[in-house]
């Protein structure tokens, strides 16, 4: 999928922030939920949005899109974790803005393709979804190339990641700013103590 390369952007003060959660996951999870606090508690006057992502990518990505079609990219930021970081990175190639991303799926189409079928949401086993064949080749056009503003992206990276290879996350984004931890999981388990550099990325200025 070719996406339009958008205008250098100065950088400025955000004022509206999305989370993209994972595959299976929601916005129950750990890092969704300390992001929410965050925002919550800091920064109140800041447009907050972490919405329920379907199982379709295209359903995924005309939700994202409809729902931050009028947000200004110069003032947007988006933060994704796996699944949802390759769903960041093709927002931010279309729109330009800051994206901060969390252990990124680099090939979903590639390493979702084995978990076609039934499957079970991480946060309320109860739930179930289906896994459609055709959500394969949906991932594949969402797909895009190098990051027309590199230095616009901030990387989160774990060699401890027991799902995604650590070297084809850093190989993806030459330029961004990177953040390799020498464990870690792919949860990004110990997440609360890089929210600092978060929000240093992102130029958050807390409500007075």
């Amino acid at each position: 999928m070719t996406l339009p390369s958008s205008p250098a952007i100065p950088p400025g003060e955000i004022t509206h922030l999305l989370y993209l959660h994972g595959f299976r996951s929601s916005p129950q999870s750990t890092k969704a939920q300390q992001v929410a606090a965050l925002m919550a508690a800091q920064f109140p006057h800041i447009t907050w949005w972490c919405p329920q992502l379907p199982p379709s990518p295209q359903a995924a990505s005309a939700l994202i899109q409809t729902g931050t079609a009028n947000w200004p990219a110069q003032r947007m930021a988006v933060i994704g974790s796996s699944l949802g970081g390759f769903y960041a990175t093709w927002l931010a190639a279309q729109r330009g803005c800051k994206a901060v991303l969390l252990n990124p799926a680099i090939d979903p189409a590639r390493d979702l393709a084995k978990y076609i079928g039934e499957q079970t949401a991480w946060h309320d086993p109860a739930e179930r979804f289906y896994f459609a064949p055709e959500f394969v080749d949906e991932l594949r056009n969402l797909k895009v190339g190098p990051m027309p503003h590199p230095e616009r992206v901030w990387v989160l990276i774990a060699k401890g990641d027991e799902v995604l290879d650590w070297h084809e996350m850093t190989a993806r984004y030459p330029g961004a700013q990177q953040v390799i931890l020498e464990g870690g999981d792919h949860a990004i388990s110990d997440f609360a103590d890089y929210l600092p550099q978060v929000l240093q990325f992102l130029n958050l200025q807390a409500a007075n």
